[in-house]
């Protein structure tokens, strides 16, 4: 997967001294997509001997509201040192919901703006890299990008502006102006970095010139190869640890479960704006539904152990999704668990490719006849380990954070040579 960079070794290496200032919307001590992605790149960023200068707000993640010692979530408008010696800035940030859409918008939009002074604070970056979803964070990238002269680096961790379009988060002529503003930022980015070949391919296909891939992935030596679960067993279980959301459609495996009734068992780990109509749901249909709240470390290793099936689910009606890959995919295949894959596209293309599991379609009844078959031939959970040898290839950190780097200084490498320096 991904790009290959043919250069001298000279723009290469990416043991080369560089400084990165990363801008991002979560990062430690939180628990977060763009922290699980960035505190591992920055770790090998960091043994590489690059310097990482993080502008993010204060710890407040997924709350809307500061629940860690001040000492651990930081101070506005100062600094601190992060586990692998970086230096991380601090902006405020604006207390709200965890579950409002809006809320959480305005409060992104409000640290978007105040990064800008941060930004501009400390030395000059050799390159600024700023990672979406959040998408105030991309305007606050190409500001300072342009006020300090340095190369832009813009990372879409989902199909923006594509997904705002089918989820229909803003409406009439505001939709435009959302829309035409993503696409101004990753037009002007000197380099954009997307996730799935599927994205870049599209975002090809517009006239953005300069794309890569650097896929999702995980840490593969801190992630254990679990035995198969019990060939015997009455009741059977299935798994969903991430994000419940409009996009994940969990609705489905909810009334899936309703339909199978006694001796099968669904557990929904996480939270997300769709949660309180989960539970909801699933005392209205009696099923055998047990929420949790988001789990770290162990108790997660615990949780995969107990599973018969992990799933991976994306709505199948927003076209988006087509080149989106839900980022437990790669901790699911490497555990060594059985998917029950919910998706299109490539998450689809992966799955199979891997030998990971089963795709199913996104309505109950075809997900509660793979449950009945799984349960009645248990040998067929007895995952493999061609799926983890898949993500050694494709999405073992360590290897992205070298390509990432090397991208990167190519790119900072080639600005440096430009005959009139930066155009602004």
């Amino acid at each position: 997967m991904g790009n290959s960079l043919a250069t001298d070794n000279s723009a290469t290496n990416p043991a080369s001294p560089m400084r990165v200032m990363l801008l991002t919307h979560s990062y430690w001590p939180e628990y977060s997509p763009p922290q699980r992605r960035w505190m591992t790149l920055t770790r090998e960023f960091r043994r590489a001997g690059c310097e990482v200068d993080v502008v993010a707000p204060v710890a407040h993640y997924p709350n809307g509201r500061r629940n860690l010692p001040r000492k651990e979530a930081g101070v506005a408008f100062s600094s601190q040192r992060g586990p692998y010696g970086e230096t991380i800035r601090r902006v405020p940030y604006m207390r709200h919901l965890g579950t409002s859409s809006l809320a959480r918008f305005v409060d992104q939009f409000f640290s978007a703006v105040m990064s800008v002074p941060v930004g501009l604070r400390g030395r000059r970056p050799d390159a600024i890299l700023a990672t979406a979803p959040s998408l105030p964070t991309l305007a606050t990238g190409f500001a300072l990008s342009r006020i300090r002269r340095v190369p832009l680096i813009v990372e879409m961790r989902d199909a923006w502006p594509d997904l705002a379009r089918d989820a229909r988060i803003v409406q009439g002529s505001v939709k435009s102006v959302v829309e035409r503003v993503v696409e101004f930022v990753q037009r002007r980015a000197d380099l954009v970095v997307t996730v799935t070949e599927g994205f870049a391919t599209t975002l090809r296909e517009r006239g953005v010139k300069n794309v890569v891939t650097i896929s999702n992935g995980l840490d593969l030596k801190s992630i254990p190869f679990l035995p198969p679960p019990p060939l015997h067993r009455e009741v059977f279980h299935a798994l969903y640890l991430g994000n419940h959301g409009k996009s994940q459609r969990l609705d489905v495996l909810i009334r899936a479960s309703a339909l199978l009734g006694d001796g099968f068992h669904l557990t929904l780990v996480g939270q997300g704006s769709s949660r309180p109509q989960l539970v909801k749901l699933a005392r209205e249909l009696n099923a055998p539904v047990t929420f949790l709240p988001p789990l770290q470390g162990p108790a997660v290793i615990e949780k995969y152990r107990e599973a018969d099936t992990c799933i991976v689910s994306l709505r199948d009606d927003w076209k988006s999704f087509e080149t989106t890959v839900p980022s437990k995919t790669y901790e699911v295949l490497a555990i060594g668990r059985h998917v029950t894959a919910i998706v299109k596209g490539e998450a689809q293309r992966i799955i199979l490719d891997a030998g990971g599991g089963d795709v199913v379609a996104a309505n109950p009844e075809a997900v509660a006849h793979l449950w009945r078959e799984l349960a009645a031939n248990r040998s067929r959970l007895a995952a493999s380990t061609s799926g983890r040898e898949w993500v050694r290839e494709n999405a073992d950190y360590p290897n992205l954070a070298v390509r990432y780097m090397e991208a990167i200084s190519v790119l900072i490498h080639r600005d440096a040579l430009a005959p009139e320096g930066r155009v602004s």
